[in-house]
């Protein structure tokens, strides 16, 4: 059966009234025939019959076998984190999203988790600061912002034989271009504000697992500490499944005719996406991705923020923004947006330039996308080489 119609034949008919749209059961608790008796849920943050569906959808999705829904991308990464115990460390990628990296390096190496942040791309490079007292390595692949792509299979192997937790968080990828947990992956985790919601219009984050004790571990942790996903964020994210493949088939095309462009553009020093072939990241993604994904992300030669904020704040199509995965094109400057929690220094020897952006492309034609960029390139063209200093900044005369 074609991926797509089993995603949609996954999505049940509300038996009671034959409705096609899943209903929305917004109520908070349940009435029981008696104490502990009931229809399979008695309180929402413990189990919704619209959130149990959207699990039992992504966990499909993943060919996982438990699926669980969050409040946020965050939400979920905090339940997964959760998982470990006081002294336990975890081997993450360096080019990290930052909200992780904050929650990663103020919230859990307070609570006696230590995080070793190394360069996933090699997996010997894995092997090597594996530590006694590593318990689980955390990768993105594609990686947010620079696209750096991680051998998963490989890494996962190493892993086992350590007795080493595998989480990669397939946010970019999406299970329709990448499937983790076929390649070896113990946990898959998303943050479904991005692909899997796809119109910028709700907060979400789903994990999805095939082990039975780690089902069962991430179900108890998500009911105690209580960031689940509500019923109507639930209801959309179903709403959105129906055309996530289309989506993001589309997303990666126009994608791909983004970044053949900007190498052709003088301005540009580096592209940074997998589809290239050129990208050092092409051959393991061939091998373990469909496609090449919605982002793409390019530094300038003149590796400034004043020109990456003038190109940012100059496009008219693209949109300055946080996040990424709908269907309105966006970009932002990793910089001074998404990755500002991250000390420069660490920023800086993790790739993350100060002239980077990183673009989320959209759905609109390829051309008109091309188009923006082209004139917001011209504006750091025409721009005089030459600065004046104004109550201590630099400024373009």
């Amino acid at each position: 059966m074609n991926e797509l119609t089993s995603i949609l034949q996954s999505i049940p008919v509300d038996p009671l009234t034959g409705a096609v749209a899943v209903p929305i059961y917004q109520t908070s608790t349940f009435v029981q025939e008696a104490p502990n008796i009931n229809k399979g849920f008695d309180y929402t943050r413990t189990n919704n019959p619209t959130r149990k569906i959207l699990e039992e959808i992504i966990a499909k999705l993943e060919n996982g076998k438990y699926g669980l829904a969050f409040a946020s991308g965050l939400a979920a990464i905090d339940c997964v984190v959760k998982l470990l115990n006081t002294g336990d460390e975890i081997l993450a990628v360096d080019d990290i999203y930052g909200g992780a990296y904050r929650l990663f390096t103020t919230v859990y190496n307070r609570l006696g988790i230590k995080i070793n942040f190394v360069d996933t791309t090699n997996a010997e490079n894995v092997r090597s600061a594996i530590t006694p007292k590593t318990k689980m390595i955390w990768l993105e692949s594609p990686t947010n912002p620079l696209l750096k792509i991680s051998d998963i299979k490989k890494i996962s192997s190493i892993a086992k034989e350590k007795n080493i937790l595998v989480c990669v968080d397939n946010t970019f990828a999406t299970p329709v271009l990448q499937k983790p947990l076929d390649l070896g992956a113990d946990i898959v985790l998303h943050s479904a504000t991005k692909y899997l919601g796809g119109h910028t219009d709700l907060l979400a984050g789903v994990v999805a697992v095939k082990s039975d004790e780690l089902g069962e571990r991430l179900k108890y942790l998500q009911n105690a500490t209580g960031g689940v996903l509500s019923p109507f964020e639930s209801w959309l994210i179903i709403r959105s499944l129906e055309t996530l493949i289309p989506r993001v088939e589309k997303h990666s095309s126009n994608a791909l005719r983004v970044a053949e462009y900007l190498i052709t553009r003088p301005e540009v020093k580096h592209v940074f996406y997998p589809g290239l072939k050129t990208d050092s990241g092409y051959e393991i993604a061939s091998r373990q991705q469909k496609l090449f994904g919605g982002i793409v992300s390019f530094s300038l030669k003149d590796d400034t923020e004043e020109n990456a904020i003038k190109i940012a704040t100059s496009t008219k199509i693209f949109k300055l923004a946080e996040s990424l995965g709908g269907a309105k094109s966006l970009l932002c400057h990793p910089a001074t947006m998404t990755h500002k929690s991250i000390p420069e220094e660490v920023r800086l020897k993790a790739g993350i330039s100060n002239s980077l952006i990183r673009l989320s492309v959209g759905l609109e034609d390829p051309d008109d996308l091309i188009n923006d960029l082209e004139q917001a390139l011209s504006k750091i063209n025409s721009s005089v080489k030459d600065y004046d200093t104004v109550e201590g900044y630099k400024v373009t005369i």
